[in-house]
């Protein structure tokens, strides 16, 4: 079957490499994705491939029956680009720019895709195989998507949860996800996180003439960051705590006190328990600051990605793919934790997955300088090594999907439990009630 493989990414290799560059050059960000899906939706329907789209969000799954019963196996690739205006080739409009290599991704998932078209490629598997092109993956534009939440566009921050919800993916038993990057192998995983935004809200006043008539909320948000900052040598070290601000608004006029200043952020940790518990003191210390300058503060936590945890009867059988059909590669596996985010997380809280990597990169992720050096590396090895995965599931019945999907102990049950649990994050609201006895109440 490797020959087979080999023969049918080789025949499809200028698609694939096309498609890449293509998309490279049409970078949208999550849930903009319009061009980059509508490319993508073309493109298979000419594979002869019958779609079903996500609906009034980009992205779209397709389902192959090998014709013998066995589980479904799911691969995908991502939509979305990040926001570089630096980067010599982003958008110079929109600065927008694939510095993460989501191009790669679905540019090869369209590669297996055409290699799964050729003759005899489906001999010997059982089960479905089920091709997903999602969106929304990198956390960014908080506000935007929390825009989309009130207005009930979409239910959840990332691209695979939204599917998810959605019923995408209901009846799928192992998923897999191969990123770009300088080597190939896999992790043990990556933490997760809570998205905020931070909105300080104070009393404009003529910054020179009347300041003493003004509440600074820009004051107020920089003693916030600092207090968090003076919490940072107590997080737990094998909590793997992340705070990074941004300051997204930061006033009108350098005349006038800002009266209103909002902070972009994560909290990033390893567990759920480690990023709640981190959350909480991080809210108390931005809502001292509020309270020392007498200003307001508005919070709003949502539910952004469960902590990563690569499936290891999957990941070893990763390695197995990739040593024999691209052993050049030395592909890689520790159990380290990384310390981005992915939504492939919250796939791992009901099934099991991995999120390898390929080859190919040059430059810093998300970086200025972030290249594909190599696309043979990044794209053609990648779907070639992909495809051995996904016979090495598939095959003689689907056995060893089966047994990993048997022997894996979610974090829960269903994706219903696992949406009432993170749903419970979600908080929102102004967070100190000022008293007329010159008291207040706080409420991290």
């Amino acid at each position: 079957m490797k020959e087979k493989i080999i023969t049918a990414v080789e025949k499809n290799r200028d698609l694939i490499l096309s498609a890449e560059r293509y998309i490279w050059a049409h970078p949208e960000t999550g849930y903009r994705e319009v061009v980059t899906s509508k490319y993508l939706e073309e493109k298979f329907r000419a594979l002869g491939y019958e779609l079903t789209m996500a609906g009034d969000i980009p992205g779209f799954i397709t389902e192959i029956d090998t014709g013998k019963a066995g589980p479904t196996v799911m691969i995908l690739g991502e939509l979305d680009s990040l926001i570089c205006p630096k980067h010599k080739e982003s958008d110079p409009t929109t600065g927008y720019v694939h510095a993460c290599g989501h191009n790669v991704q679905v540019a090869t998932l369209l590669g297996i895709a055409a290699a799964l078209k050729e003759d005899g490629m489906l001999e010997g598997l059982s089960g479905k195989i089920r091709l997903c092109a999602v969106p929304a993956e990198e956390m960014i534009e908080i506000e935007y998507r929390n825009g989309l939440k009130k207005e009930g566009k979409i239910h959840y921050l990332g691209g695979k949860g939204e599917f998810l919800y959605r019923g995408l993916f209901d009846g799928v038993d192992v998923a897999f996800m191969v990123h770009a990057s300088s080597n190939y192998g896999v992790t043990g995983g990556s933490v997760g996180c809570i998205a905020k935004t931070i909105h300080y809200k104070g009393v404009s006043a003529h910054a020179g003439g009347s300041p003493w008539n003004g509440v600074n909320a820009l004051y107020a948000a920089s003693q916030g960051i600092n207090a968090v900052n003076a919490l940072r040598e107590t997080f737990k070290e094998c909590d793997l705590i992340r705070f990074h601000p941004i300051i997204t608004h930061g006033g009108e006029a350098v005349n006038a006190i800002p009266e209103l200043v909002t902070i972009e952020t994560y909290v990033r940790g390893a567990s759920f328990d480690a990023i709640l518990a981190a959350n909480k003191r991080i809210n108390r210390a931005l809502c001292g600051a509020a309270l020392s300058i007498g200003a307001q503060i508005e919070i709003i936590d949502t539910s952004g990605y469960a902590p990563l945890l690569n499936c290891r009867p999957l990941a070893e059988l990763a390695k197995v793919a990739a040593d024999e059909i691209i052993p050049e590669e030395n592909f890689f596996i520790h159990t380290n934790m990384g310390t981005g985010s992915t939504d492939m997380g919250d796939l791992c809280c009901v099934m099991p997955v991995i999120h390898p990597y390929s080859g190919g990169i040059t430059g810093k992720s998300h970086g200025d300088d972030y290249c594909v050096a190599d696309a043979d590396r990044a794209c053609i090895k990648s779907a070639k090594f992909q495809l051995q995965l996904l016979f090495k599931l598939l095959e003689n019945g689907g056995a060893r999907a089966k047994e990993i999907a048997e022997g894996y102990e979610p974090m829960f049950k269903s994706k219903e439990e696992y949406f009432a649990y993170v749903d419970k994050i979600n908080r929102d609201g102004d967070r100190i009630v000022y008293k007329e006895d010159g008291g207040a109440e706080v409420k991290a």
